[in-house]
């Protein structure tokens, strides 16, 4: 729908003379698609990445423009050039923080290999002092103890995405230290 309610005719209309040469109709036509887009794409992803996934639905209608009949609904054919957008944020987005979390997982391991090699105890607590009290606190909860990072925000006072920032800063200091 647009903004006074009727239904994507006008838009449609406009596309179609812009798919005909007319510039003026096509710039119109995406000056009117982007705050339906924005509101189509924030109330599903809802992050500040929001107004990069409107550009990217942009350049997507415009490469594809090409692929839209004319005799078929504007709206679906738009919104789903939107949902591949979004779809592909929404990979980026998991697959980073799914690296981030190996990257822990990486770090355990290599830890258990070099405790495997000396006093466990004294290198831990080697390793522990380049970090500072809070970071020991969190690594302390979250890897010896076993905690979740829901249940060490909670003991300490701290955001659950505050205590993995924490975590993940510590892990890079303790990975420089032992140069991993």
């Amino acid at each position: 729908m647009t903004e006074s309610g009727r239904p994507l005719e006008e838009l449609s209309n406009l596309f179609i003379q812009g798919l005909g040469g007319n510039e003026s109709a096509y710039t119109l036509f995406l000056q009117k698609i982007a705050p339906l887009l924005r509101r189509f794409i924030g109330r599903r992803v809802g992050s500040a990445d929001t107004e990069d996934i409107v550009q990217e639905t942009l350049i997507s209608v415009h490469k594809a423009r090409h692929t839209y009949d004319g005799g078929r609904p504007l709206g679906p054919w738009l919104y789903a050039i939107a949902g591949f957008r979004i779809n592909d944020y929404l990979r980026r987005y998991y697959a980073a923080r799914r690296d981030k979390m190996s990257d822990i997982d990486n770090f355990n391991e290599n830890l258990a290999c070099v405790t495997n090699e000396g006093s466990e105890n004294e290198l831990i607590e080697e390793v522990l002092a380049e970090t500072n009290e809070r970071e020991r606190k969190i690594l302390t909860l979250i890897h010896t103890e076993g905690r979740t990072t829901k249940e060490t925000g909670a003991l300490l006072q701290m955001t659950e995405s505050a205590v993995k920032t924490a975590t993940h800063r510590a892990i890079k200091k303790i990975k420089k230290r032992l140069n991993l």
